[in-house]
């Protein structure tokens, strides 16, 4: 794909400079000339190297831990790009930090999530395109166009190559269902539910399950792992339940705490996570596959930037 144009410009903070790169490779652009740095007292400084004056600009800036630096280093580059005259600024953010904060879950609770959408909209957008919001109503929090990609479709194609044998495509909760359903259309395969209660945050009691997985292997779907409790307890039953073989899939690897060595000593025999967020060094285990976002993120550039829709990416 080459959409090569005069008025197209493409760039990257420091969250995930690797899949920006990717992308740009995909449509046969080059990554824009810009430095994010810091100042001596830890302020963050941006420096655009080229202009940007009427033209298309894209910055592609995942929200991943480190969380807040990763927010202000995407706020202050629209900033600048805004304050430098650029045409169009669509901010490409892969992954949406604070997501999991969408609603006052008990008194006196920040949303969050909100908080977020206003600040990336003062800042000065005018288009969001997103990958697998934990809440889909985060979109509502947003007054200019938000274009919600899906990972499961990408995950669900690697897993189509390497099925084998008898396959359950697993929930690890009630509000899973939706994208366990679709992940299992797309392999045409049946869903089964986890039923968990959580007490407290990173802290999940897993209590039963819903559907047939005995001596059957299960692909565990979900949108994030981050300390792997959730998902380690959920393959842990999924054995004592009959399972063959546990399988997991999932579009955010967050991966925080103990996740690692949690995932190391689990059931799971494979992890399949997309690239939204960098994989550190320690973090690329044997039991961990990455598979890329960047054709379909590319794809989406290509359409916006064509002013063609968008929406068929969703079918």
């Amino acid at each position: 794909m080459n959409i090569s144009g005069r008025d197209l410009k493409i760039f990257s903070g420091n969250a995930n400079k690797e899949l920006a790169q990717k992308i740009c490779t995909e449509l046969g652009e080059t990554l824009g000339d810009s430095v994010v740095g810091r100042f001596s007292d830890g302020e963050i400084s941006v420096n655009i190297n080229e202009t940007v004056r009427g033209f298309d600009v894209f910055v592609i800036q995942p929200t991943c831990p480190p969380v807040n630096e990763s927010l202000m280093e995407l706020l202050i580059m629209i900033d600048a790009l805004k304050r430098a005259s650029a045409g169009r600024i669509n901010a490409v953010v892969p992954y949406y930090g604070y997501a999991r904060q969408d609603r006052k879950a008990k008194a006196r609770d920040p949303i969050t999530a909100k908080l977020v959408a206003d600040l990336l909209e003062i800042s000065g957008p005018d288009r969001i395109i997103t990958m697998d919001l934990h809440a889909a109503q985060i979109q509502g929090y947003f007054d200019i166009p938000v274009d919600h990609l899906f990972g499961g479709p990408i995950l669900a194609e690697y897993c189509k190559r390497k099925l084998i044998g008898d396959t359950v495509v697993v929930s690890p909760d009630v509000g899973g269902v939706q994208r366990a359903r679709n992940f299992a259309s797309i392999l045409d395969l049946p869903i089964a539910i986890i039923e968990k209660r959580r007490p407290k945050a990173n802290v999940s009691e897993v209590m039963n399950v819903i559907g047939d997985i005995e001596g059957k292997d299960a692909i565990i779907v979900d949108d994030i792992i981050d300390t792997a409790g959730s998902m380690t307890k959920a393959a842990s039953v999924l054995k004592d339940f009959g399972a063959k073989r546990v399988f997991a899939c999932c579009t955010h690897a967050v991966l925080s705490g103990p996740a690692i060595e949690r995932i190391e000593n689990s059931v799971i025999e494979k992890l399949v996570v997309t690239d939204t967020i960098p994989l550190t060094e320690e973090k690329k285990i044997d039991k961990i596959e990455v598979v890329s976002v960047a054709p379909l993120i590319a794809e989406a550039i290509r359409r916006i930037y064509k002013n063609e829709s968008v929406s068929r990416l969703f079918d």
